[in-house]
């Protein structure tokens, strides 16, 4: 068994074993719509799926990126390459162009498993990719087609006649994951995940939320996220509760599936909170199992609509990153409206620090969000081949999180606003710096910024704006830009609002005032994308 308090235990595969042997024939991940894995058969299938990938050629240590949606498969691969020790790539499903490329070409992994969806995507980008020579396509039973040139192109389900891998269990310092995040002035970075960090992203959810055996999960959130993966799934095999994951989010379902499957717990990130509460009322929204959800953020105003209309007695939030784990958390009773909750102190230093001077601000004062590990290997490693930006964001041996906060007289987070210049979009983080160096490879573009401006939905998220300026002589349109840049960008990341601007305002270090354009915001000459489409339905 695993001595929870042992933190030398906290590793994913020794974690799904000690389940497979208490909870063999419990149902552990139910696909909405789709085929179950119990816990004794997730055990026997990672078993596997490391022997596969071991005889492919996959040692402990390496790294093997996973561009899969939600699924049983997704599943199959995060599990097995953790019973191997490898290194966990997670990709965002709605990557392409340049952005995949340069996740790809910074972890080098050589093996990628691939949702047969997505196989073109990645295909298209194969003349880009140095590194990767082994493509395994998942969620088809299938042999592949035809490969780009240089790929060994297999079927992921190869799995099913490996031999079983009985090798050693990684340690809780062994990285076990690379999951990317925003890059706010280069591209994205990828954090290092010791096994122990992403175990302790779970073990947050079961020791604050009290999530037990008893609970089934409700997960609409990806997993190829921290907060589907970890703070949901993970939370799931640590506590031995039942785990239902959509393949996708559907605010319409959302309800129906909740009802189905008795969930008794749920998350919801960014604006699926604010899309739940936007459905119309119906005569049975109380018609469930229910007893909690946690929303980050979470608006005061959305808290009367999930208990009194909902009927869901808690409602709770918490706040983190992929670097630094779930650092504030709410309880199983719900938190203060607008807060975060209290910092998780059993095992992180939260501090509000002036960002200019790092030096510790008053109980109130709104400052920078700053964070300390309290034991190790549960905090990242470090950013992925740019030990410059570990060194820049450890400055002062704290953590800089580049968000804006402050700790009441109760002892409650608030989240204020971001320091960075980041984008918040549909839950995902957005690098401005990534998005307007796909816009300046646009024929015609001079100059261009990226910035948020807010949503119209109420959550707390932003929608992306360009100002560009045009070369000289050049006749450039906002439909000109959205259609050169579109293949190239992240759905979330595609820009709602584009304006062409005769100048940028400018520092006297020549650097873009981007809280000026944020400040200035949608004028009438601004171009807007759902209206454009609307228009032409």
């Amino acid at each position: 068994m695993i001595d929870i308090e042992d933190s030398r235990t906290w590793v994913l595969p020794q974690m799904l074993a000690v389940r497979a042997a208490s909870h063999a024939d419990k149902r552990f991940v139910q696909i909405v719509d789709g085929d179950a894995l119990t816990f004794a058969e997730a055990a026997h299938d990672a078993d596997k799926v490391a022997g596969h990938l071991l005889a492919l050629g996959v040692s402990p240590g390496d790294k093997v990126a996973v561009f899969v949606r939600n699924s049983l498969d997704f599943v199959r691969a995060w599990t097995g390459l953790g019973r191997l020790a490898a290194v966990c790539v997670l990709l965002n499903t709605e990557l392409k162009g340049a952005f995949l490329a340069h996740q790809l070409e910074n972890c080098g992994a050589a093996v990628a498993i691939v949702g047969a969806d997505l196989l073109p995507v990645l295909a298209d980008i194969a003349p880009r990719l140095s590194a990767l020579r082994t493509v395994l396509v998942a969620e088809d039973e299938a042999v592949p087609g035809e490969a780009p040139s240089g790929w060994n192109l297999l079927p992921f389900s190869g799995w099913r006649r490996a031999a079983t891998y009985d090798g050693p269990m990684p340690q809780a310092h062994d990285i076990a994951a690379i999951m990317y995040t925003s890059g706010t002035t280069g591209p994205a970075k990828g954090v290092l995940m010791p096994q122990a960090h992403c175990f302790l992203f779970g073990f947050g959810a079961v020791d604050c939320l009290k999530v037990s055996e008893a609970d089934t999960y409700y997960i609409v959130l990806p997993l190829f996220h921290a907060n589907g993966l970890f703070m949901q799934l993970y939370a799931c095999l640590i506590a031995g509760a039942t785990a239902v994951v959509r393949r996708r989010f559907s605010a319409a379902g959302w309800l129906n599936d909740v009802q189905r499957y008795g969930a008794t717990i749920t998350n919801a990130l960014g604006v699926v909170s604010a899309f739940v509460v936007d459905t119309p009322p119906r005569p049975d929204d109380r018609d469930h199992k229910l007893r909690l959800v946690l929303a980050a953020p979470n608006p005061a105003e959305h808290v009367p609509v999930w208990r009194e209309r909902f009927g869901i007695a808690a409602v709770s939030s918490g706040f983190g990153m992929t670097e630094v784990n779930i650092v504030a958390w709410g309880s199983a009773e719900g938190t203060l409206p607008g807060s975060a909750g209290k910092p998780y102190d059993r095992f992180f230093e939260v501090s509000i620090r002036d960002p200019q001077t790092d030096a510790e601000l008053a109980i109130g004062d709104v400052g920078e969000i700053m964070v300390r590990p309290r034991l190790a290997s549960g905090f990242m490693a470090g950013y992925h081949a740019m030990p410059d930006k570990t060194v820049e964001a450890w400055r002062n041996l704290w953590f800089h999180t580049g968000d804006a906060g402050r700790i009441d007289t109760d002892g409650y987070l608030h989240y204020v606003d971001r320091i960075k210049d980041c984008i918040r979009r549909r839950g995902e983080n957005i690098s401005s710096f990534e998005v307007e160096q796909v816009i300046a490879q646009v024929p015609g573009v001079a100059e261009v910024a990226a910035f948020a401006v807010p949503a119209t939905l109420s959550g707390g998220e932003d929608e992306v704006m360009l100002a560009v300026i045009a070369r000289p002589g050049a006749r450039l349109t906002p439909e000109d830009i959205a259609r050169h840049a579109d293949p190239e960008l992240p759905r979330f990341a595609l820009p709602r609002y584009i304006e062409i601007v005769d100048a940028l305002p400018k520092t006297p270090t020549e650097k873009v005032r981007k809280a000026e354009l944020r400040r200035r915001g949608i004028g009438p000459a601004t171009w807007d994308r759902e209206l454009a489409k609307s228009r032409s339905a």
